[in-house]
């Protein structure tokens, strides 16, 4: 082998042996000794190529499983063949190389990839050799723009469709959370695919991470964890209310949104339509941000009951015009069912809402509206918390929306409807008309003479006319309908006692007549008496003495009624 350490060196001594001191100043710097070195160097790089390119050649075929000489021969040809390939702009060179079996040493190769801007070229090694964490390093900075290279068209949606197709949860959660920066919605889908199982802490330390990153994600993440994984955990709850109802009152204070909103109350409170205000708000807004946050908000206020509601309650009080039905809702979901009906009644007015509200035991929003309302505006996950988690193997109906968890006594009905007509009674005779239609509907849950101490004495009689008439009709069914039943039982208890008889007198009985404790003289004188009769109280053994007299009966023996009478006869026809 020569003794110099680099071409370089081989190139210039011969320049010093065959032109020096020919060559003014010297053969380092002449033009002349320049232009021939970059020849002469150029020549020698193509040498050395077309040389390992022929020996690669040749190791194909006298040692196709690269085992009969050193690795390290084989590191150094295909590396230095690549590192050749690079230096003189052979692209397609190179990718030949890499996508045949090859021994490139990555870490001679990454560097001149990089500061000759071949990352197609470098993803590509990467993607070969199975370095997953640096081929999406590489996609990560060429998404960001830190590198650019045209040949990689679309860097995002390759990691994504990488780490979908890889399901590798450590390399999606420290990428996913990267990910929400740049495209939040794919983000959140490749995050919470496959996490069904994952414990709460994972979930915890998850949500915080995002929320670094990006906190419209990170809502996104927790709604997700809340109305698709059904998460129980009160803490989580609380902090979806607390970010609704911060995005609701974002919205308020933009005064388009403010007015719009305003305006909808004022033509509903108009309208005298038996339409609850959330059904007539959905169907006359126009669609936008603001129209979906807020129906989410009231969807989420009613239907959850693990979140704190005294703070939101004490948020929304400074917005009880604007926002009454979702202030009405937390009163209810703190018990106050006078101040619930009175916001419904008196400053909405909605006494749709407000019957519902005694209908379902305090609940302002029904299971059927909030299905109705998930079905028009894609809100179906919203609405599935009306009902109780389905389990594993039972398929989901629509008819579950009509099935809540809880049952409403009928006490308790009761009670809200009284509730309720003493709202419409404190509004006055204005109100007259609601409460006549509220005793005509709910009347079975009404009593008579609490209704008459309720009314006001100057109201007209027509307000309670129905409800007095169907009261009364309703007791004089009762009434009738307890007497067809006694009457029933009595027949039934005759038909019981006739039937009975034969087996009670083919059974016999003994019959004893009463006996005074004072005396045993009495007792006697009774035996005596029945003696002198010629009678036998002795039932049984009188009927098996007539059935051994081959059928001749006996006509002294005695017949006991079940009713406690006795009949006797004997020969001087004495009955």
């Amino acid at each position: 082998m020569p003794t110099e350490e680099s071409i370089d060196d081989i190139i210039a001594a011969n320049l010093v042996r065959n032109y020096s001191p020919h060559l003014a100043p010297n053969t380092r710097t002449a033009p002349p000794a320049v232009e021939l070195r970059a020849v002469l160097k150029m020549a020698a790089t193509d040498m050395l190529r077309s040389f390992l390119r022929k020996w690669r050649r040749k190791r194909r075929l006298d040692d196709p499983g690269g085992t009969i000489k050193p690795k390290a021969l084989y590191q150094a040809v295909d590396t230095v063949l690549a590192r050749l390939y690079v230096e003189s702009d052979e692209k397609s060179e190179l990718l030949i190389l890499i996508h045949e079996p090859n021994d490139i040493l990555m870490s001679e190769v990454e560097p001149a990839l990089v500061t000759a801007k071949w990352f197609n070229a470098l993803c590509q090694l990467y993607q070969i050799r199975g370095e997953d964490a640096k081929l999406l390093d590489v996609w990560s900075r060429l998404a960001a723009g830190e590198w650019i290279d045209p040949e990689v068209e679309d860097p995002l949606s390759n990691m994504f469709t990488f780490l979908n197709e890889k399901k590798d949860r450590a390399l999606i959660r420290q990428w996913g959370v990267w990910l929400t920066k740049q495209d939040s919605e794919r983000a959140i889908k490749l995050l919470t695919s496959g996490r069904k199982h994952n414990r709460q802490e994972d979930d915890f330390a998850l949500l915080q991470q995002i929320q670094e990153s990006n906190p419209a994600a990170a809502l996104q993440f927790l709604e997700h964890l809340v109305l698709r994984k059904r998460s129980q955990n009160a803490a989580l709850h609380v902090q979806l209310a607390t970010l609704y109802v911060d995005q609701l009152l974002s919205c308020v204070s933009d005064e388009a949104t403010s007015k719009l909103w305003r305006a909808k109350v004022s033509s509903y409170s108009s309208s005298q339509t038996n339409v609850p205000f959330l059904s007539y708000f959905a169907s006359t807004t126009p669609d936008s941000d603001s129209k979906r946050t807020r129906l989410k908000t009231i969807l989420f206020l009613q239907a959850s009951e693990l979140y704190d509601v005294e703070p939101i309650r004490t948020r929304l009080q400074d917005y009880e015009k604007l926002l009454s039905l979702e202030l009405s809702i937390v009163e209810g979901k703190l018990g106050h069912d006078r101040s619930a009906l009175s916001i419904l009644v008196h400053t909405l007015h909605d006494s749709s809402s407000a019957e519902a509200y005694c209908t379902l035991g305090g609940e302002v929003v029904p299971a059927k509206t909030a299905q109705s309302l998930g079905e028009r505006f894609s809100l179906q996950s919203w609405a599935a918390l009306f009902v109780p988690p389905v389990s594993a193997g039972k398929a989901k109906s629509s008819a579950a929306f009509m099935k809540r968890q809880k049952s409403v006594s009928e006490e308790r009905k009761r009670e809200l409807t009284r509730i309720l007509l003493e709202v419409y009674m404190s509004g006055g005779e204005a109100m007259s008309g609601r409460t006549a239609q509220l005793l005509a509907a709910q009347g079975m849950n009404l009593d008579v003479v609490d209704v008459l101490s309720l009314i006001p004495p100057e109201w007209p009689l027509r307000v309670l006319s129905s409800f007095l008439e169907r009261s009364f009709r309703r007791t004089l069914h009762t009434r009738h309908e307890g007497q067809i039943i006694k009457s029933i039982a009595a027949s039934e208890n005759l038909a019981v006692a006739e039937r009975t008889w034969l087996i009670l007198r083919e059974q016999g009985a003994i019959v004893e007549e009463a006996v005074d404790d004072d005396g045993e003289d009495d007792e006697k004188s009774g035996s005596e008496k029945a003696v002198g009769l010629g009678l036998e109280l002795d039932e049984k053994t009188a009927l098996l003495n007539a059935r051994v007299e081959e059928g001749k009966v006996r006509e002294n023996v005695v017949d006991v009624e079940p009713e406690g009478r006795m009949f006797y006869s004997d020969n001087s026809g004495l009955t």
